[in-house]
């Protein structure tokens, strides 16, 4: 508990507040050196997990973005064909032997490295962030569990490329398809929810320090009561952070004064043309009572 504490404190000295479930998993997912697995709802904050854990590393962050359809070729690695048809060119004069043009041509010199090598290329471990994981196919995921068993790539070309250093891996998934149990047991496991009042209020007064207690506690309490609404989008942690920055910035010193400019700024928070429908006048005024 006294490490979790402290990697807790040390992601606070980053303007990061975890819950001490998170604390806890991530102080885990170091000591034993296993990939973390972060579950959740879009916009609660997953992706910055990565980055503040780099920023308290001291460390590069590596990001892998996942979509469907992505491939080997834009995960690992690729030749740069460009510069090889090059190089062939010029060297068409210098009449050099099949095998030795192609051994030049197949070197580190012409290749590009995608995330994943990149990742298990680094002197110092990095944060390898496999965002959104479930957006990428099953074929794909198989692949990704192959490399993080092993931290070892081969290139047919060059040979078995094996981690420098092992990366701190973070895998990001907002429960759009099941993982498979294979993925689910190489990694360690978190659910990330939407945060409580109480640390949402922390959240924004460590990220907006200058805002009044008092308009930062009307803020949180507004937008933890909208995501009760139903809307189609539900606002993250970065929408309640633009609102209370677009508060501000407007002078309103708290939400239930002038109800046109609050609805207004709710283009902060509402992201969908039904959700900002929804949210009528008369549904502000009630949210902003509730909340001031």
């Amino acid at each position: 508990m006294e490490q979790a504490y402290d990697i807790g404190k040390r992601l606070r000295d980053v303007n990061y507040v975890p819950d001490e479930t998170l604390a806890m998993a991530l102080q885990l997912s170091l000591d034993l050196k296993r990939p973390l697995l972060l579950e959740g709802e879009a916009g609660v904050g997953k992706t910055e997990i990565a980055r503040a854990l780099a920023a308290v590393l001291g460390t590069n962050l590596i990001r892998l973005q996942c979509y469907e359809g992505l491939d080997a070729n834009h995960a690992i690695y690729e030749w740069n064909y460009q510069r090889q048809l090059l190089a062939i060119k010029a060297s068409e004069h210098e009449r050099k032997p099949a095998d030795i043009l192609e051994e030049q041509i197949f070197s580190e010199t012409y290749l590009l490295k995608r995330p994943l090598l990149e990742a298990i290329s680094q002197t110092t471990p990095p944060v390898l962030l496999i965002d959104e994981i479930d957006r990428s196919d099953e074929e794909f995921e198989a692949y990704l569990l192959e490399i993080l068993s092993d931290f070892q790539i081969t290139i047919p070309e060059l040979g078995t490329i094996t981690a420098s250093a092992v990366p701190h891996v973070i895998l990001t998934s907002n429960g759009t398809r099941e993982l498979s149990d294979a993925l689910r047991r190489r990694c360690l496991y978190t659910y990330v929810d939407f945060p409580t009042l109480d640390r949402e209020l922390e959240i924004v007064l460590t990220r907006l320090p200058d805002l009044e207690a008092d308009l930062a506690a009307q803020i949180v309490r507004f937008v933890q009561a909208l995501r009760k609404e139903d809307l189609e989008k539900i606002p993250g942690i970065a929408e309640t952070l633009d609102w209370a920055a677009a508060l501000t910035g407007l002078k309103l010193g708290c939400v239930d004064g002038d109800l046109d400019s609050i609805k207004a700024s709710l283009i902060c928070l509402l992201k969908t043309e039904s959700d900002q429908k929804s949210i009528t006048t008369e549904v502000v005024s009630r949210l902003a009572g509730q909340a001031a």
